[in-house]
């Protein structure tokens, strides 16, 4: 399923207009499709072994010892942070060495290979981009429902509260940030963020003009690296 083929997404056609298009009407995420050049793979074997998330400064990408098409891919991935930085963002470069759910996840898991929303106290978007392995997924908000708002999750959810479903147990779902979590509806189809493609998508924070993205990392087992870009 091609990102276009979503009501909650528009396609750009550039960073000019990726950065300046606001968020309005059904639109919670903006994706400009792209294609890179280079050998992203070469990085990844010269990143070498590792584990579960490890973010990459600019010194280390330079410092590898890389045949050219493996220099443009590396190349690529700066360009991009200096991109975002110089727009006043913070983006970082993280090779993701496995990323799977562990056994006791509880009744509403909360890793980010769940459907969710980011949330912030201000105005705030992420930021995303996937240049090898597997990408994150996006799902419409139509197509989802929030796990706390399934009756038998959340008779189970004041169960662990031990009180009565009030302002309190509202405080107990967003402090443990089962509020943010979502499952897909039956028939839902999530669709892909793709690989190379820049997104910047809607968070949820007081006063938005428009409902969050929801979205998931994706699991990856140890020798199936991922490289995303986020901010």
């Amino acid at each position: 399923m091609s990102p276009a083929a979503s009501p909650r997404v528009r396609a750009v056609a550039d960073f000019a207009e990726l950065l300046a298009t606001p968020f309005a009407g059904d639109v919670n995420a903006l994706c400009w499709e792209r294609t890179l050049p280079g050998d992203f793979a070469e990085v990844i074997e010269q990143l070498g072994p590792g584990q579960g998330i490890e973010a990459l400064a600019d010194e280390r990408l330079t410092a590898l010892t890389l045949n050219p098409a493996g220099q443009r891919a590396a190349a690529a991935m700066l360009a991009d942070q200096a991109l975002l930085r110089a727009h006043d963002l913070a983006p970082s470069l993280n090779c993701i060495h496995d990323c799977v759910r562990g056994p006791n996840a509880g009744l509403v898991p909360t890793d980010v290979t769940s459907f969710h929303v980011d949330s912030a106290p201000v105005e705030v978007d992420t930021w995303l981009c996937t240049y090898h392995g597997a990408c994150s997924e996006g799902l419409a908000n139509e197509e989802a429902q929030r796990k706390v708002d399934d009756p038998a999750i959340r008779t189970a959810l004041l169960q662990e509260y031990g009180g009565p479903d009030d302002a309190g147990f509202a405080e107990f779902l967003h402090d443990h940030c089962y509020d943010l979590h979502y499952a897909p509806k039956p028939g839902a189809r999530p669709y892909p963020f793709g690989r190379f493609s820049l997104w910047r998508i809607a968070t949820q924070w007081p006063g938005s003009p428009v409902l969050p993205c929801i979205h998931r990392a994706p699991e990856n087992h140890p020798g199936a690296p991922r490289l995303l870009l986020i901010s």
